[in-house]
């Protein structure tokens, strides 16, 4: 089954996708499965690898959150990359 493979190539692939390449797919993705074209076998692969480009967005998403909190300014005003650290209050 030539899918198979295909879908099996692009489970490793999307975690190296840049973010907006696998938001671009992702909404390609929703598009061909909101179409009602899609035979049943296909809504299904398509489903898959739309939940396996969330997975990935989600994950970037969330690594640059962590870099951002971790940002914070040293004494000359400047940005600076900490830490992380557990510790540090939520509300500043």
């Amino acid at each position: 089954m030539p899918t198979a493979s295909k879908n099996a190539a692009q489970t490793g692939s999307s975690k190296e996708l840049p973010f907006e390449e696998a938001l671009q797919k992702l909404e390609s993705v929703v598009e061909a499965m909101e179409s009602g074209d899609l035979p049943l076998e296909s809504l299904l692969a398509k489903f898959e690898e739309g939940t396996r480009l969330v997975k990935a967005c989600q994950a970037k998403l969330e690594e640059a959150e962590l870099k951002i909190s971790k940002l914070e300014k040293n004494a000359a005003g400047e940005p600076v990359l900490q830490p992380a650290d557990d510790s540090i209050p939520d509300n500043e």
